[in-house]
C-alpha cells in the first residue's frame, strides 16, 4: 500500500468494517445546513434586486454594484476571522454562531427602512456566509473516513445548491405578477424573499449542539479521550485507535512547532507565519488558485444578476413571473447536476474532473459571449447558460470545495482555509461589482469572453499545479 509521509493512505480494511454510515451522513447533513444557508442568502438577492431598487431608488451602476456585492465584505471578513475563530472555539461553536447570525441578519435585512440599514444587515449575514463557507466543510471533512470524504464534503455543496433553488423559488413564489402585484413586491415582496431564510437558520440553531467536536480539533487540544469516543461512535474501536495514532502524529509534530513560535514572538504569529514556509506557501497559493478560478468562471454573475441578464436576453419574454422561472430553471439544472458530481468525486478524483470542468464551463460561456454578439433568441442564451451551470455544478463548484478541505495539513487546516475562503470572496465582491460596470461599458458578450478565457487558462493552472487527494487520509493527503 502507497504511504505518503510515512501516514498509509487508506484505513486498514479492519478499521474501516464498522464505520457507521448512517450517522456519519446524519452529522454531515447537520453541518451542510450552513451550506444551505449560504446558498440562499447569497443568491436571494438575485431574485429581489428589482424590487429593492425601486424601493431604495438606486438607480446608478455603481449603487446598483454596492447593493448586490456588499454582503462580499461581510463574506470577506468572515472568511479571515473564521480560521483563528474555528481553533479557539472549536467547529460546532463556530456553526451554532453561523446559525445566530444568519437568523438575526434575514430578519432585519428583509425589514430595512432605509438604504444604509440594508446594507450594514446584509455585511453581517456576509459574516455568516463567511463563517459557514469555512467551518461546514472543514467539519465534514475532519469527521470522515478517506473512502467517503469526497461524498460526505459534497453533501456540503448540494446544500448549498439546494439552498440557492430554494431561494430562486422562495423569490417565485413570493413575486405577485401584474401592476398591483408590483406595487406589493416593492413594498413587501422583496421582505419576504430576505426574512425566509430564518427558518432553516433556526433549525441548525436548534440542531448544531447535539453535534460531536471534530476529533481532529478535540485531539488538538489535548482531549484525546473525547476524540476517541467520538471515533469510536463513528467507526468502531479498530477505526478510532488507528486515525488516533495517525492524527497523533501530526498533532505532535505542530506541538513542536508551536513551541517554536511562542519562541518567537507568539504561537497565533507562528501558525500565520508558517502560511508562507517553501511547503506551505505552495499549498495555499493552490487553493487561492482554486478559489479565483471557481469565481473568475463567471458562474456568480449568471446566480447574482439572473434576473437582469434574462430580461435582457429576452429569454421566453421579459414578464417577472417567466423571468424568475427561468431563474428556478437554472437552480435544478444546478441541484441535478451536483448530485451527479457527488456519485463520481471518489470514483474519478478530483483533477480530472476539475480539468472537464474548466474546459466545459469556458466553451459554455464563449457560446454564450457568441450569442449575446450575434444577438441570438433568449432561449439559445437559456441553454448556454443552463449548460455552463450544468457543467460548474458538477466540477468547479463541489471539487474546489472538497480540495480545500483536503490540502493543507491539521495544524495549518483552519488558517490555510481561512486565507483561501477569505480570497474567494475577495474575488467574487470584485466580479459582483464590477460586472453592471463592465456589462455597461464593453457589452455583456466581452464580459462572457473573458469568463470563458479565464476558464480555458484555469485547465492549465490544474494540469500543472493541483494534486490528486482522492482516496487519502487527512493526513495523508499533504503531511504533517
Amino acid at each position: 500500500m502507497q504511504t505518503v509521509t510515512g501516514v498509509q493512505e487508506h484505513a486498514p480494511e479492519e478499521a474501516a468494517s464498522e464505520l457507521r454510515l448512517p450517522y456519519l451522513w446524519l452529522m454531515a447533513a447537520i453541518a451542510a445546513l450552513g451550506g444551505l444557508l449560504f446558498g440562499y442568502d447569497w443568491v436571494v438577492i438575485g431574485g429581489a434586486r428589482e424590487f429593492f431598487e425601486s424601493y431604495f431608488h438606486l438607480h446608478s451602476a455603481a449603487l446598483v454594484g454596492w447593493a448586490n456585492s456588499c454582503a462580499l465584505v461581510g463574506c470577506f471578513a468572515g472568511s479571515l476571522i473564521s480560521g483563528r475563530l474555528s481553533d479557539g472555539l472549536g467547529r460546532k461553536r463556530l456553526l451554532v454562531l453561523a446559525a445566530l447570525l444568519f437568523a438575526v441578519s434575514s430578519l432585519l435585512t428583509g425589514w430595512a427602512h432605509n438604504f444604509d440599514s440594508f446594507i450594514v444587515w446584509r455585511i453581517v449575514g456576509g459574516v455568516a456566509i463567511g463563517l459557514a463557507s469555512n467551518v461546514s466543510p472543514m467539519y465534514i471533512a475532519e469527521i470522515s473516513p478517506a473512502a467517503w470524504r469526497g461524498r460526505l464534503v459534497s453533501l456540503n455543496q448540494l446544500a448549498l445548491v439546494v439552498g440557492i433553488l430554494a431561494a430562486q423559488v422562495a423569490n417565485w413564489l413570493i413575486a405577485r405578477p401584474g401592476t398591483s402585484g408590483t406595487i406589493w413586491n416593492v413594498q413587501y415582496g422583496w421582505r419576504w424573499m430576505f426574512t425566509a431564510v430564518t427558518v432553516p437558520a433556526m433549525v441548525l440553531l436548534v440542531s448544531a449542539p447535539f453535534l460531536p467536536e471534530s476529533p481532529r480539533w478535540l485531539m488538538a487540544q489535548g482531549r484525546e479521550e473525547q476524540a476517541g469516543r467520538v471515533l469510536t461512535r463513528i467507526g468502531g474501536a479498530a477505526y478510532s485507535d488507528y486515525e488516533r495514532r495517525a492524527i497523533r502524529r501530526t498533532v505532535r509534530g505542530g506541538q513542536k512547532d508551536a513551541q517554536r513560535d511562542e519562541g518567537q514572538g507568539g504561537r497565533d504569529m507562528g501558525r500565520w507565519r508558517d502560511l508562507t514556509s517553501p511547503s506551505l506557501r505552495r499549498l495555499v497559493l493552490i487553493g487561492i488558485g482554486l478559489v479565483v478560478l471557481q469565481q473568475a468562471s463567471g458562474i456568480t454573475v449568471l446566480f447574482n444578476y439572473a434576473e437582469e441578464i434574462y430580461r435582457f436576453s429576452g429569454s421566453r419574454g421579459s414578464g417577472t413571473s417567466t423571468v424568475l422561472l427561468d431563474i428556478v430553471i437554472t437552480g435544478v439544472i444546478n441541484l441535478i447536476f451536483t448530485v451527479v458530481a457527488m456519485g463520481l468525486v471518489d470514483r474519478i478524483g478530483r483533477r480530472h474532473i476539475m480539468l472537464f470542468g474548466c474546459i466545459s464551463v469556458g466553451v459554455s460561456q464563449l457560446g454564450a459571449s457568441l450569442a449575446y454578439h450575434e444577438r441570438w433568441s433568449g432561449g439559445a442564451v437559456l441553454v448556454l447558460t443552463l449548460c455552463a451551470i450544468g457543467c460548474y455544478a458538477m466540477s468547479l463548484a463541489p471539487v474546489t470545495w472538497v480540495l480545500l478541505s483536503e490540502i493543507f495539513p491539521n495544524r495549518a487546516r483552519a488558517e490555510a482555509m481561512s486565507v483561501s475562503i477569505a480570497v474567494l470572496w475577495l474575488a467574487s465582491f470584485t466580479l459582483t461589482l464590477t460586472f453592471p460596470m463592465m456589462s455597461h461599458s464593453f457589452g455583456t458578450p466581452s464580459a462572457f469572453l473573458l469568463y470563458g478565457l479565464i476558464c480555458l487558462a484555469g485547465a492549465v493552472f490544474v494540469w500543472i499545479a493541483v494534486p490528486e487527494t482522492k482516496g487519502r487520509s487527512l493526513e495523508a493527503a499533504c503531511g504533517p
